[in-house]
């Protein structure tokens, strides 16, 4: 089975300018392509913003709405497939989320995040309620978190059980936490065995500032690419063959003794 080429889109984002975002998807997209890329990362909220306040009622929209139309545009456009944040909305409520979309323009995924971070998240948005969401792109297995669920190694062991290969994390990660760039997200991806793409936002927005460093890491624990502080795309080969010999030597999974986990429920 071939590789799969990754491509992370480390940007800064403009809170509220749907529009340019947009445009910055499409540019980010076509370089993507460019370099042999089959997926295409966006950080959290790419869509709209992180920081955009009391904006977010007004932005948020289905997980079928205007965004998602544009964005598989996008990724039929351009051939490949397209992971995104953006402000869901469902009835009254409104969640974090992210939505992959095939290189088809299809609707592969839709993810709400279920541990909400700060104040900001915690008023504007309603936890969601299941942990692992999954699709199957080019034969390798996808799971979706966003940014502080990966903080919680049960989420990501629970996707190791449900076999997924690739974690997409999509994040909004701020200073001072950029250790967890740096050294939590290639633990969970050992500890796991699998591949973790976090992608991150950068700079200023609003009071935050966030940290960049966006990641692919491997399940040997080592980095396969990393962007720095500023907007940039870097990229990364999935490689399922390397991701097979490495479970096979590392028997986390089949050591485990669950009944002796009960406290941690």
């Amino acid at each position: 089975m071939p590789s799969l080429r990754t491509a992370l889109l480390q940007s800064s984002g403009r809170p509220g300018a749907v529009a340019e975002n947009l445009k910055a998807l499409d540019e980010a997209a076509a370089r993507a392509a460019d370099a042999g890329a089959r997926l295409l990362v966006a950080p959290e909220l790419f869509l709209t913003g992180y920081a955009i306040g009391d904006a977010v009622p007004e932005l948020a929209e289905p997980a079928e709405g205007p965004g998602a139309e544009a964005i598989a545009e996008i990724a039929v456009r351009h051939g490949l497939a397209v992971l995104y944040g953006y402000p869901e909305r469902d009835g009254e409520r409104i969640y974090n989320a992210s939505q992959l979309i095939g290189a088809d323009g299809a609707r592969l995924a839709n993810y709400r995040k279920t541990h909400l971070f700060g104040c900001f998240e915690q008023e504007w948005f309603t936890p969601g309620e299941q942990t692992v969401v999954q699709a199957d792109l080019d034969g390798i297995r996808i799971g979706l978190l966003i940014c502080y669920d990966v903080e919680f190694p049960e989420n990501v062991r629970a996707h190791a059980l449900a076999g997924t290969d690739l974690l997409l994390v999509p994040t909004a990660q701020m200073h001072p936490f950029q250790f967890v760039a740096e050294s939590v997200v290639p633990v969970r991806a050992f500890e796991s065995q699998m591949y973790v793409a976090y992608v991150n936002r950068t700079g200023p927005e609003g009071e935050f500032e966030f940290v960049g460093l966006s990641c692919l890491a491997g399940p040997d624990g080592v980095v396969r690419t990393r962007a720095g502080r500023g907007e940039e795309l870097v990229i990364g080969e999935v490689d399922p063959e390397f991701l097979a010999a490495s479970r096979a030597a590392n028997p986390y999974l089949a050591d485990r003794r669950p009944g002796l986990y009960g406290s941690l429920a």
